[in-house]
């Protein structure tokens, strides 16, 4: 049985060609899950010296957890759906907890291509970053084992 909250969402995702069906290996969310812990474990060991980079890894480590759920149901974002669709599937299906997502991703946007080349993080902000991944990365291993190939 696919999960059914936000169904119509993906539906829409589908067939604007945001998202697409894979299947086989690139059906199987857990390996994302797995990089993600490993991406988000790298941007600890830069807060210090490289908030950015350490911000920017965070949004990575908490994609890869949003892809892996959506990998999961047979999902995967396409190029024109990009990072936003990711943001979107995860939030209409999964709800609250996958909302800072969605800041993450506008302002590590605002991180890759900056209006001023003085652009910075501060400790504090990379912090919340990395709070925010994990809270991510924990919510979804505990909802991967409850999804089906949509």
């Amino acid at each position: 049985m696919r999960w059914t909250r936000g169904e119509a969402d993906i539906e829409r995702m589908l067939a604007a060609k945001e998202l697409q069906r894979v299947h086989g290996g690139a059906a199987e969310g857990a390996g994302w899950l797995q990089k993600a812990g490993v991406v988000l474990s790298s941007a600890r060991e830069l807060i210090e010296s490289d908030p950015i980079s350490a911000y920017t890894l965070a949004y990575d480590a908490a994609r890869f957890a949003c892809a892996g759920l959506l990998a999961q149901q047979g999902l995967r974002a396409t190029t024109p759906g990009g990072h936003y669709a990711v943001q979107q599937a995860v939030t209409r299906q999964f709800g609250s907890a996958f909302e800072p997502f969605g800041v993450m991703r506008r302002r590590r946007n605002e991180l890759e291509y900056p209006m001023f080349p003085d652009e910075s993080v501060e400790r504090e902000e990379a912090e919340r970053a990395l709070a925010a991944a994990a809270s991510i990365i924990e919510a979804a291993h505990k909802m991967i084992d409850h999804l089906s190939l949509f």
